[in-house]
């Protein structure tokens, strides 16, 4: 006996119709009629009287109605509640430092005006930290720059950007074509700290080349970096998406796509972890911000 075997009982029992019982439960006629067939083959009893219009409940047909309708009832009920209550759940969100400031700003805008009851918690961190916070399950959702193929992490892809250079206004690189790393390698650099995936890449690169390089100073964001520069302390590389339309009144900004490849950016979860309706919504926010920009 199955719960929706059940229901097309209680509901064929309540508006006296096969027919209506399906309309009102979005089935077709002939699931709602198998699962009636079913239910009085497992009883050895028919449930209605089908000489009859509208049809009728046979005397065992009223006995199961009065145990069952209140019984369908509540379960339904109960699973309405969880499905409401899943929808406000707290959603605890992790992000790297470049996330947070440009990324996330218009997806929490977004989530927050269409879902102003759910609480929304952002943990920042470098990204090898945010992957340990998903394995911790201190948050439901870790926002990075760079694909995870981590067995125990479930990663999705959300977009692409490539890695500018940052430098001063009036600098000279930026009289002329950039062609080799080794002009970068040249100027003092101002970069966030070696858990980043941009210097990672960079002071990689640097490496196999042979390169001499000169960090000068480290700094914990990208907002800290880019005033920094804009004083004439140094240049930097970093990724596009931490760059805002009103930098280049400040900066001169040079893409690299030429010298590295394009990198991934997308959410991590814990793989088989069950989350709240929650966070699903937060992802659809993340996923429709992203589509606009």
């Amino acid at each position: 006996m199955e719960l929706r075997q059940l229901r097309s009982f209680c509901m064929a029992a309540k508006v006296q119709s096969i027919s209506r019982a399906a309309e009102r439960l979005d089935l077709g006629q002939p699931a709602v009629t198998t699962h009636i067939k079913r239910l009085e083959v497992e009883l050895g009893a028919s449930l209605f009287d089908r000489g009859k219009r509208p049809i009728q409940l046979t005397s065992t047909g009223n006995t199961l109605a009065d145990l069952a309708t209140p019984l369908v009832e509540a379960i339904d009920d109960l699973v309405a509640r969880t499905a409401s209550a899943e929808k406000q759940s707290p959603v605890i969100v992790g992000a790297t430092y470049d996330i947070v400031p440009h990324v996330l700003l218009q997806a929490v805008r977004d989530f927050r005006l269409a879902h102003p009851t759910v609480r929304l918690y952002i943990r920042s961190g470098h990204r090898d930290g945010i992957l340990q916070m998903i394995r911790d399950r201190e948050v439901d959702i870790g926002i990075i720059p760079g694909k995870d193929t981590s067995r125990d992490l479930a990663f999705t892809r959300l977009f692409s950007y490539d890695t500018v250079l940052i430098t001063p206004l009036g600098h000279p690189l930026l009289e002329r074509p950039l062609e080799s790393l080794a002009e970068i390698a040249r100027y003092p650099l101002i970069m966030m700290e070696q858990q980043t995936l941009t210097r990672s890449l960079l002071e990689s690169e640097f490496q196999s080349a042979a390169l001499g390089y000169e960090i000068v100073m480290e700094l914990g964001n990208m907002n800290y970096i880019k005033r920094y520069v804009a004083s004439g302390l140094g240049i930097s590389v970093g990724p596009r998406l931490a760059i805002e339309p009103e930098d280049r009144n400040d900066l001169g900004i040079i893409g690299l796509s030429h010298l590295f490849p394009e990198a991934e950016a997308g959410y991590a979860t814990l793989a088989r972890r069950m989350l709240p309706n929650s966070v699903d919504l937060f992802v659809q926010s993340l996923a429709m911000s992203l589509g606009e920009n």
